[in-house]
């Protein structure tokens, strides 16, 4: 199998190459197509391109994060935020299970921001460990809005090696959780 799913990589290490526009639309208009609950699009994307403020967000990442270094050198990053009000929730009652529901929307947003790019020829990283409130004062993002994640894109300056997987066998289960 050589498809996109099972060639795409996390990156985190890109070249000194500007991420051209047409394919930053391409990769926003893949963003719009994901499903989510409902059709309630809970999702907002800002498209980080100043460099200075990429810089300021490498420096809110997790000590010793792996992708500190690409989020720095990326042209553009993209930081993936939702309303959590808007996902799981009918004429305000909460219907799923989860409160949280807006995590799973922008979990799919984002798996098509990075297949997208992989398509494109560019390469990424999905970034969850930073300061999220200092991200999102440096972002002016508005309080009833969370940013959940942030994407780095950029040409890859290498093809990382495929990770094992685990085996079907090891977590497909039919008709009960026990059945094999």
């Amino acid at each position: 199998m050589d498809d996109i799913f099972s060639t795409r990589r996390s990156v985190r290490r890109f070249q000194d190459k500007e991420v051209e526009q047409q394919k930053i639309t391409s990769i926003l208009k893949a963003a719009q197509m994901a499903p989510t609950w409902g059709n309630m699009q809970c999702q907002e994307l800002i498209v980080v391109r100043d460099r200075e403020k990429i810089a300021k967000l490498a420096g809110l990442l997790s000590e010793k994060n792996p992708a500190t270094l690409c989020t720095g050198k990326a042209t553009v990053v993209f930081a993936v935020c939702g309303n959590p009000l808007r996902s799981g929730f009918y004429k305000g009652v909460q219907v799923t299970r989860y409160d949280q529901w807006f995590l799973y929307d922008l979990g799919i947003v984002s798996q098509n921001i990075c297949l997208k790019a992989w398509e494109l020829g560019l390469g990424s990283v999905i970034v969850g460990s930073f300061d999220h409130e200092k991200a999102e004062r440096l972002l002016e993002i508005p309080g009833e809005y969370k940013l959940v994640s942030l994407i780095p894109v950029g040409y890859p300056d290498h093809k990382p090696t495929p990770p094992k997987r685990r085996e079907l066998d090891d977590f497909v289960h039919y008709d009960t959780f026990s059945g094999k």
